[in-house]
């Protein structure tokens, strides 16, 4: 069982250090990635379509990493929205906004801690 994290910028390492610590002290494997839905998005296709049991995406603004990814796998999406220009809201709203057949479960802004504690509440389901 093993969870990727992915985020759009390396601004939003702070963030992924919080998922990180929780996974290792539960001692569940992950790998970190940096890719932008926009400026990388074959890099993101290519980390969607790895054999992840979970995916954690952090992303502000447009928020769009959570949803490309959703879109090229059927694993678990949980997206992060990170607080820049509207306090994170506009990230926010983004990741819950997702259209039908592309489902991606939201935690609270800069909540990367959360995003941990869920993804291994799935992998128990196994």
């Amino acid at each position: 069982m093993k969870v990727a994290i992915v985020m759009g910028s390396e601004s939003d390492k702070n963030i992924a250090e919080k998922a990180e610590k929780i996974l290792k002290e539960n001692k569940i494997p992950f790998e970190s990635f940096v890719a932008s839905a926009h400026r990388n998005p074959e890099k993101v296709k290519e980390i969607a379509k790895k054999d992840f049991d979970v995916f954690i995406a952090i992303a502000g603004l447009s928020a769009a990493l959570p949803g490309v990814i959703a879109s090229y796998t059927t694993k678990p999406v949980i997206g992060v929205p990170v607080s820049s220009k509207l306090n994170g809201l506009d990230a926010l709203l983004s990741i819950a906004q997702m259209p039908k057949g592309v489902p991606v479960a939201c935690v609270g802004i800069d909540n990367g801690e959360n995003a941990a504690w869920l993804a291994i509440r799935i992998l128990k389901l196994k």
